[in-house]
């Protein structure tokens, strides 16, 4: 298994939104990088150019900027050109997370996943080619401003979003502590957009709460049998953080403890991070060596894939329901995906939201850095994660009305499966 270090997925990038390092996938310069130098003038120092590829345009156009735009206030210098053309060169992959990084975007990037915990706690991501809430973190300003999942920002304070790249959209919204942004949002089932005000803070990222609830309507239900019978064990995971692991199996721990075989995994808004948190939480539940996940590379390298590591502590009479929504992404949707194909789990809520690339951070000069998709998750049986999510098995719509009522239909739905199963 890789350094954890560089198993973090692309989801990274949105999460600089709250400040926070989730994912699984992403790699740091996998391969050692020349680092180019300082651009004063780049026809001198070409080098590996494609010699199937004619420059000559490029090189028109570029000196006829030079000798006949008439510059505005504001001038641009050629290395500003240069930035200018890796960027286009990135967006013609019509990949909306392959981004190049100039100096200044460079910068925020490496420092906020070093650890800045300010902002508005919400992972954004590119669904449909418009920037999209993932999910909002619990008790971060932007659930308190009621911001949900699926949630469309079609404005960011004055600057429409149409055509944005993920992390221009973070960089506006991000900010100091005590400072506001203004999000124009379109919603589901709304005609007309919606405005949140955000007041940014600094986040404390949740990532495990867990809750037992059983039926007494006698004294034999009090009885190891009735507890078994009537009792339903609830683990709800906010994010695969570092910790999560351990955190999971004391949870598992107290779900044992219970004396109850009927178990809910609630992976709602959940929007990810580490590869390895997840593959180690399927390692309780399926034999080991059972493919959780595996990279495809394309016909750049061979496949890899992860798999369990230990012997699974339940046996096939364990009831475990697994809920899901728009919000479930990345890693959230690899635990989901496998437990679903081996059979274990049963998914119940609305399609997870789709997100299972995995990126490489490459130093094209010591100020900046290219973003590159370099692979895709693949289920066991071989479905891409990035291109429809994961689809559950019981389908349960929840509108925001249900939300605002304090109504969860998907876990009413999920308690009654359990109890008639």
């Amino acid at each position: 298994m890789r350094n954890s270090a560089k198993q973090l997925p692309w989801i990274l990038t949105a999460l600089i939104v709250i400040g926070v390092s989730f994912g699984a996938g992403f790699s740091y310069g996998l391969k050692a990088q020349p680092e180019a130098q300082k651009v004063t003038s780049l026809e001198n120092k070409e080098t590996g150019k494609p010699a199937s590829v004619n420059f000559a345009p490029f090189w028109k156009a570029w000196n006829i900027l030079n000798e006949k735009y008439v510059s505005s206030a504001t001038t641009t210098s050629d290395e500003d050109k240069v930035w200018g053309a890796i960027e286009g060169l990135a967006a013609s992959l019509k990949d909306p997370y392959t981004v190049f990084f100039p100096p200044e975007n460079n910068k925020l990037f490496t420092s906020e996943i070093s650890g800045n915990f300010e902002g508005v706690g919400m992972e954004i991501g590119i669904k449909n080619d418009i920037i999209t809430v993932i999910a909002p973190l619990k008790d971060t300003p932007a659930a308190k401003a009621g911001i949900i999942p699926g949630d469309k920002i079609l404005k960011i304070d004055d600057l429409q979003t149409f055509g944005m790249k993920v992390e221009e959209a973070i960089k506006h919204i991000r900010g100091k502590k005590g400072t506001e942004v203004k999000l124009s949002i379109l919603r589901e089932g709304k005609k007309e957009p919606l405005e949140a005000k955000v007041t940014r803070d600094t986040i404390a990222i949740p990532t495990i709460d867990t809750e037992f609830k059983h039926m007494i309507l006698s004294q034999k239900d009090a009885t190891p049998e009735g507890l078994q019978k009537n009792g339903v064990f609830t683990i709800r995971l906010y994010s695969f953080s570092q910790t999560s692991p351990d955190l999971f199996r004391e949870a598992l721990r107290k779900f044992i403890e219970a004396r109850t075989d009927k178990l809910i995994l609630d992976l709602r808004g959940n929007p990810g991070g580490y590869l390895e948190a997840a593959v180690d939480m399927a390692s309780w539940f399926l034999p080991p060596g059972k493919v959780v996940v595996s990279e495809d590379f394309g016909k750049n390298a061979p496949p890899v894939f992860y798999r369990t590591h230990r012997d699974a502590i339940f046996n096939k009479n364990l009831k475990l329901i697994i809920l899901v929504n728009n919000g479930s992404a990345s890693a959230s949707e690899i635990l989901a995906g496998a437990l679903q194909e081996y059979g274990i789990a049963t998914l119940v809520g609305t399609p997870t939201f789709g997100k299972g690339v995995v990126q490489e951070l490459i130093d094209i000069t010591p100020e900046t850095s290219l973003k590159v998709t370099v692979a895709r998750w693949l289920t066991p049986k071989g479905r891409s994660i990035s291109q429809k999510g994961i689809t559950p098995d019981v389908e349960v719509k929840m509108t925001p009305e249900d939300v605002a009522k304090g109504k969860d239909l998907q876990m009413e739905s999920a308690v009654k499966l359990l109890l008639n199963s």
